[in-house]
């Protein structure tokens, strides 16, 4: 029950989007036990954001939600994985690119909670 939730600074385009979705859809099962069969995501463009006090520049927010936990290497490698995707996809340099986890113990689903 992952949810990655994405601000960006720059106009998605649908094929953008589309892109991104099934790259992130992919990189999500480096987290064991996670996969694109119960991955949810959100996109928001166009989003008023200033990084060092400038928002001349491309900039990211990246939010990772996870039902349960998950290791520091299983962290570092979709923090890598999802930077990589925003830099080759809307150019936005890696320094310039935020990922925050969450892990989340009550997670409702279908009228009930997992």
């Amino acid at each position: 029950m992952p949810f990655i939730n994405s601000k960006v600074n720059v106009k998605l385009t649908q094929e953008k989007q589309d892109s991104i979705k099934s790259k992130l859809g992919q990189a999500i099962s480096m987290v064991p036990g996670k996969s694109e069969n119960w991955l949810m995501l959100g996109f928001e463009d166009e989003c008023k954001l200033y990084f060092k006090g400038d928002s001349s520049t491309r900039i990211a927010f990246v939010e990772v939600k996870i039902f349960g936990s998950a290791s520091a290497s299983a962290y570092d490698k979709l923090t890598e994985a999802i930077c990589n995707i925003f830099n080759e996809e809307l150019e936005i340099a890696k320094d310039k690119i935020y990922v925050k986890y969450e892990e989340v113990e009550h997670w409702g689903w279908n009228g009930a909670n997992f």
